[in-house]
């Protein structure tokens, strides 16, 4: 199955069943599956990539475990998950990284008691 749901752009993806004796979470899996495929050139930004449940099929995994997955990486900045069932590509793995970094920056100066301002400040001074 080729990530990118436009087959005529994209190589064919080399997915293959998650691993349930592996300690990883199933959705974990599933995310690393789909940003190695972003990663390796599957599906660039702006392409779309096939719906959960065609995904799920593949991975051979919950439609659930799917769609967790993909909230994921929409959370990371890789995806865009639009009306209806559409889901495109919208950043690269190196800026999901950084994303997920900054997430972490936020949540622990929340957890200090840092406002968004005073971290915004700080980044600021730090640069």
């Amino acid at each position: 199955m080729s990530l990118a749901a436009d087959t005529k752009a994209a190589p064919q993806s080399s997915f293959s069943a998650v691993d349930r004796s592996d300690p990883t979470l199933l959705h974990e899996q599933v995310a690393g599956e789909i940003r190695r495929a972003i990663s390796n050139g599957e599906a660039k930004p702006g392409e779309r990539i096939p719906q959960a449940r065609d995904l799920a099929t593949v991975l051979g995994v919950n439609t659930n475990t799917v769609l967790r997955a993909l909230r994921l990486l929409r959370d990371e900045g890789l995806l865009e998950m639009g009306r209806g069932r559409a889901i495109t590509v919208t950043g690269t793995p190196d800026q999901g990284a950084v994303i997920a970094k900054v997430k972490e920056l936020v949540d622990l100066g929340r957890h200090h008691g840092y406002r968004r301002d005073e971290l915004i400040a700080m980044i600021q001074r730090a640069t």
